[in-house]
């Protein structure tokens, strides 16, 4: 997720283009679609489709229609219809893929509905934008201390201004429902512009600001996911993993979203395999299922007298020996089965062309040397002591 002119600068210093993702190359920015059909020609009498999808702020996308037939190409700012006045975006996406785009997302490609695409902005639009986007952070700020001192219950994650300068969005978060109608009075009268403010949920804020997630890559959020499905724990469960809220959480706060990517495959091999409060009789005792390994076939059980001594065995012998007790025939005892699934260590490391051993630096020094300095230094007491008796005598 980079581009040129996000690469490094001098003396190897990161450069950064700090345009924080609306960069020309539309290289780093976020929910980037690669476009597989711009090298392939239209067949003839079809004409291209007129809708293009335009990006603003972090993850904001929209569709505009282009009425006027403008020539347009991926990382083109344009100017684009706007409740009132005009916004400032940029292109991501042109041609029949937008199409795909619109039904995937359940809009109309043919509604009349669909807001049009001004012009390509100009030297001034583009400023006039810039510096609007410049005050983004000090208001930010501002109106975070407006609201402290109001004492609303409320996080205010980001802003964002429309194209012209004449009106800003702020995306909150909330617990409950927040009267904000006096915070909106203070905030218009302290920066001079229309206020609009938009509550989102945890993981849409997370999707706006992106971040690093604990696997060391962009939030899946952020970058490719344009979906939230429901994440219980369940999902954990059946992966076997340790119920701890702070390696299950992502920024959101919530369940992470990749913990759904291989719960079909888990639910799917499940099927085969023994329930997990299976219990074995056997003349020895009773046992419990303690641990199961599905990529190994492998199911870990314990006596009840012995729960800490656990014996491995593999999926097709814990199914023979419930088939036994479901016909109330007891086996004698699970060592039996555990024995056959004894697996030598195999030898790592083997010194076949003279090498050195990997261990060497992990070997003790030897205590000949420690032995013979005692040795020395007793023999030296020794003749001190005579010399003392010499002297005294």
């Amino acid at each position: 997720m980079g581009c040129n002119s996000c690469s490094t600068g001098k003396d190897g210093q990161p450069k950064g283009c700090k345009n924080n993702g609306t960069c020309g190359t539309d290289g780093c920015n976020k929910l980037t679609v690669f476009d597989w059909l711009s090298n392939m020609s239209l067949p003839n009498g079809e004409k291209p489709f007129d809708v293009i999808e335009v990006r603003f702020k972090n993850s904001r996308k929209e569709f505009f229609r282009n009425t006027e037939n403008l020539t347009l190409s991926i990382g083109d700012v344009v100017a684009t219809q706007a409740q009132s006045g005009h916004d400032i975006g940029m292109v991501t996406l042109t041609g029949e893929l937008v199409r795909v785009q619109m039904k995937k997302k359940k809009e109309n490609p043919d509604a009349e509905d669909v807001p049009k695409v001004y012009r390509k902005a100009t030297q001034k639009d583009i400023d006039i934008w810039q510096k609007a986007r410049d005050r983004e952070e000090e208001i930010k700020k501002r109106s975070r201390e407006i609201a402290i001192i109001l004492k609303l219950q409320m996080k205010i994650s980001d802003v964002e201004f429309q194209g012209d300068a004449s009106k800003a969005t702020f995306y909150y978060t909330a617990e409950e429902r927040v009267d904000f109608r006096q915070l909106i009075k203070d905030m218009a009268k302290a920066f001079g512009i229309r206020i609009e403010m938009r509550q989102i949920g945890y993981r849409q804020e997370a999707q706006r600001l992106g971040g690093i997630g604990s696997c060391g890559r962009e939030l899946c959020c952020s970058t490719w996911l344009t979906d939230f499905r429901s994440v219980s724990t369940s999902a954990a469960r059946y992966q076997q993993l340790s119920l701890n809220p702070q390696k299950l959480a992502g920024q959101c706060g919530k369940l992470k979203c990749c913990l759904n990517y291989e719960l079909d495959l888990y639910l799917e091999a499940l099927k085969d395999f023994p329930p997990q409060d299976t219990k074995l009789f056997t003349e020895k005792g009773m046992a419990f299922c303690q641990k199961s390994d599905i990529f190994k076939s492998k199911l870990w059980f314990s006596y009840k007298e012995e729960p800490a001594n656990w014996h491995m065995l593999s999926k097709d012998q814990v199914i023979e020996i419930m088939t036994k007790n479901r016909k109330k025939e007891k086996v004698a005892s699970l060592e039996e089965y555990a024995v056959d699934n004894l697996v030598e260590d195999k030898v790592v490391f083997e010194n076949v062309v003279g090498q050195d051993s990997l261990t060497r630096f992990d070997r003790p020094k030897h205590r000949g040397n420690r032995n013979k300095n005692n040795k020395n230094k007793k023999n030296r007491n020794n003749r001190n002591n005579r010399k003392r008796q010499q002297k005294n005598a």
